[in-house]
């Protein structure tokens, strides 16, 4: 392990969460009447919404399968009947599959803010780069997940990757499982902590605020009043 190292797989992942964390609350304390995503829809719909709607399809149970490889250990899954294979299955084919869908939406969503000039011209730098960095992620994790663990099916990040990433919440991640990744990991990983330091400065905050409560809101009503002579 070298200082390079300890930079990237301890210092920069703790900034990151920084940021994250305390950068939404400046945020919301200082700009929350910005606190919204800007709809270009009246622009352009056809595209915006199958991108979206590819996107959003996609993005919750690559999320989850995230969730499952990297906080859940590999001796919790054998215990309840899973083995690597039966992992794997589930990592490569319905990970695989929910992970293209949410590239293709992606790339869409990345396409049309670049191509269509009046979209690009209503974007910020932040909303061009927020595009660009999350289709980069979504590749890398296609990569990573088709390309490399074929070529290098020796390589279990559920014994590397996911104890490094637990590590960091008990405040004692090992850079050493990390340093020894493949490259296409390392990139997937690096770029994601990115994201989250970029979020609360981007677009991006509107994740946080998702209208649960009109599942639960009375209907409006309309009635129309005739003309009283």
């Amino acid at each position: 392990m070298n200082a390079v190292d300890q930079v990237l797989w301890v210092i920069f992942p703790y900034i990151c969460i920084a940021v994250f964390i305390f950068g939404h609350i400046y945020r919301y304390r200082t700009d929350k009447f910005h606190w919204t995503a800007k709809s270009s829809e009246f622009i352009e719909k056809k595209q915006l919404m199958l991108g979206s709607l590819l996107f959003h399809l996609g993005i919750v149970p690559v999320i989850f399968g995230h969730i499952g490889g990297l906080a859940i250990p590999k001796s919790w899954m054998e215990a309840v009947g899973v083995n690597d294979h039966l992992y794997h299955i589930g990592a490569i084919y319905i990970g695989g599959f929910f992970g293209l869908v949410t590239l293709i939406g992606m790339f869409i969503l990345t396409f049309r803010r670049f191509s269509l000039k009046r979209v690009r011209q209503l974007s910020s730098f932040s909303d061009l780069a927020v595009n660009s960095l999350l289709l980069f992620i979504v590749f890398m994790g296609m990569y990573a997940t088709i390309v490399t663990n074929a070529v290098q099916p020796d390589f279990d990040y559920r014994s590397t990757i996911s104890v490094w990433f637990r590590g960091l919440f008990f405040l004692n991640p090992n850079p050493a499982l990390m340093a020894g990744a493949p490259l296409s990991f390392q990139l997937h990983i690096l770029t994601g902590f990115a994201i989250f330091a970029f979020w609360p400065f981007t677009r991006l905050v509107h994740v946080w605020s998702v209208p649960l409560n009109y599942v639960g809101r009375s209907y409006i009503l309309y009635r129309r009043h005739k003309p009283t002579n």
